[in-house]
C-alpha cells in the first residue's frame, strides 16, 4: 500500500487516501463538501490569472527570464478555454474528430460564475487514439466525479486539444513541460504532491 499525502496542509486533518496497486482503486475516507470546495478554490485562485492573461506572482520571474526560450513563449500565450470543448467520451464517436500529434487539456467549468479548473495537461502523437483505453488520468476524474456528486457540487468536464503542435516527440513533450510548469494541473505527476490531490494514487 502507498499511501497519499494529506489533502490539506492543517496538521490536524486526518484526511488520506490510501491505493491498491494491485487492483487499481482508490480508496479514502468520505470527502465533505467544504474540503472539496476549499481544494477546488486553492486551484481556482492559483489559475485564475492565467486564464485572465496574467502569470502568478510566483511565475512572473521564470517568465521574464525565460524571454528568449521560444518554448515558454508559445506556453505563456496559450489558453486553453480557447480551444473547442468537447466531451470525455469523444473517443467513441463514429470517426475521430482529431489526427495526428496534439497536446489535450482536461478542464473542469465547475459552477456557474465560477473560476475554471484545468485539471491535466497532455501529449500525444496520435490523437485519435490516446484516450482509449487505460489512462491514469480517466480513474483520476472518475474518482473526482463520483466525489463532487456525492456532495452535490457541479461540475463540467471537457477535453481540448491544441493541433499546432511539434511533430517530433522530444519538443512536443517540452511544450507539455512548460505547460505543466505555467499551470500546475493537479493530475500531473508532476504537480499532484504541491495539491495533495485525493483523486490521485501513487503507482509505480
Amino acid at each position: 500500500m502507498a499511501k497519499q499525502g494529506d489533502l490539506f496542509a492543517n496538521p490536524d486533518s486526518s484526511l488520506s487516501v490510501t491505493a491498491s496497486r494491485a487492483a487499481g482503486d482508490i480508496e479514502a475516507l468520505p470527502l465533505l463538501r467544504h474540503q472539496l470546495e476549499d481544494w477546488r478554490h486553492r486551484l481556482a485562485s492559483f489559475q485564475h490569472p492565467l486564464f485572465a492573461g496574467h502569470p502568478t506572482l510566483g511565475q512572473q520571474g521564470l517568465l521574464f527570464a525565460a524571454a528568449g526560450d521560444a518554448t515558454s513563449q508559445q506556453a505563456a500565450t496559450l489558453n486553453p478555454l480557447e480551444l473547442r470543448p468537447q466531451p470525455l467520451s469523444f473517443w467513441r464517436w463514429p470517426a475521430a474528430p482529431h489526427q495526428g500529434a496534439a497536446l489535450y487539456f482536461v478542464i473542469d467549468l465547475a459552477s456557474s460564475g465560477a473560476s475554471p479548473l484545468l485539471l491535466y495537461v497532455g501529449e500525444t502523437g496520435r490523437a485519435d487514439h490516446r484516450w482509449k483505453g487505460e489512462h491514469d488520468c480517466k480513474r483520476y476524474l472518475a474518482a473526482y466525479s463520483e466525489a463532487l456528486q456525492k456532495v452535490k457540487l457541479p461540475l463540467q468536464l471537457s477535453i481540448r486539444f491544441w493541433l499546432d503542435v511539434p511533430e517530433a516527440i522530444k519538443p512536443r513533450r517540452a511544450l507539455e513541460q512548460a505547460l505543466i510548469q505555467r499551470w500546475q494541473p493537479p493530475f500531473n505527476k508532476e504537480t499532484r504532491e504541491r495539491w495533495a490531490t485525493p483523486f490521485t494514487a501513487e503507482l509505480d
